[in-house]
């Protein structure tokens, strides 16, 4: 048990409309988030495998983002900063905290993750999950989220997975920044992908990476611990990012130089109304928008660079 980490959660709980704007706020203390909107979580429960969604949970209609920091993290001061930011914004935003421990952590996914179909061939399905039985031309990837954000139960995990079939050629290579559980260079790797590189500020998000990758037959994905591109060499056909928008606006004036002429961006992440600045940043360095998804309110971008 002495390689079991204890964490600090702190959660806010805001309306849905606020969730982008709240994940800014959050994003400047750790970039790695976990986004509940309750208010969909109905539509995601199948009933046919014996799941029951508690009636007054199926009432509610917030949204939590939660981070997770190291016990010894100075907590009084970042709980602070919070929620001054969040007045300064004007925003109702309850702040909690609480502590939890790693495997608990973990076990708490599985209420919620189920196997789950993105586009025509994807499946994301849990690491846990034994029983289930692919059709004929699946892509399966199986996922345990450790302390990693990405399991495609929330839409900006959705829509990048999404866009990530449409738009992955075999043989491409692929570049994901912020790359959480592993699931969007996993899922690029299983459909053909060449050298796919995966890079998170988060130590633990990298080492769920690799056992992901791993447990998924694809240990050739090089996952490094970085700070979005930084270190980052090379050229990319593709190149992913499902983060929030204020961080992927941050992240557009460095991406000409990792993206070949002709190679294309996935932005996911968004809130609708954000999508205007994101657009904004990138055309701003020479990309085209390609093309866009969108699921509830959120959506994923593609931008393609120009050149041949």
């Amino acid at each position: 048990m002495g390689d079991v980490m204890t964490w600090t959660q702190i959660t806010t709980t805001c309306s849905p409309p606020d969730v982008d704007t709240v994940c800014a706020v959050m994003s400047m203390i750790d970039t790695q988030l976990v986004i509940h909107d309750n208010s969909d979580i109905a539509q995601h429960i199948r009933p046919e495998w014996g799941e029951v969604l508690d009636e007054d949970f199926a009432r509610r209609t917030d949204a939590t983002v939660s981070l997770f920091l190291p016990e010894d993290w100075e907590l009084g001061s970042t709980i602070a900063y919070l929620e001054a930011r969040f007045s300064e914004l004007g925003l109702a935003v309850a702040v909690t905290h609480d502590s939890v421990n790693q495997a608990d952590w973990a076990d708490e996914w599985k209420k919620f993750f189920q196997p789950t179909r993105i586009g025509e061939r994807l499946m994301i399905v849990p690491s846990w999950e034994e029983e289930f039985a692919p059709a004929e031309g699946d892509v399966v990837v199986r996922i345990d989220p450790g302390m990693a954000f990405g399991t495609g139960t929330h839409e900006s995990t959705r829509l990048a997975l999404l866009l990530l079939e449409r738009h992955m050629q075999v043989g491409m290579d692929m570049l994901d920044i912020g790359t959480g559980s592993g699931i969007l260079a996993i899922a690029a790797a299983k459909l053909g992908a060449g050298r796919v590189v995966g890079c998170d500020i988060d130590p633990q998000a990298v080492k769920a990476a690799a056992g992901n990758a791993r447990a998924n037959g694809e240990s050739g994905i090089h996952f490094t611990t970085a700070d979005l591109t930084e270190g980052t060499q090379g050229q990319f056909g593709l190149v992913c990012a499902n983060i929030v928008a204020d961080i992927l606006i941050r992240l557009a004036p460095d991406l000409p130089r990792y993206v070949l002429p002709g190679g294309r961006v996935i932005f996911s992440g968004i809130i609708a109304e954000r999508e205007g600045e994101v657009t904004a940043a990138m055309t701003a360095q020479g990309f085209r928008l390609a093309d866009r998804a969108e699921e509830n309110a959120w959506v994923g971008l593609v931008f393609e660079k120009g050149g041949v």
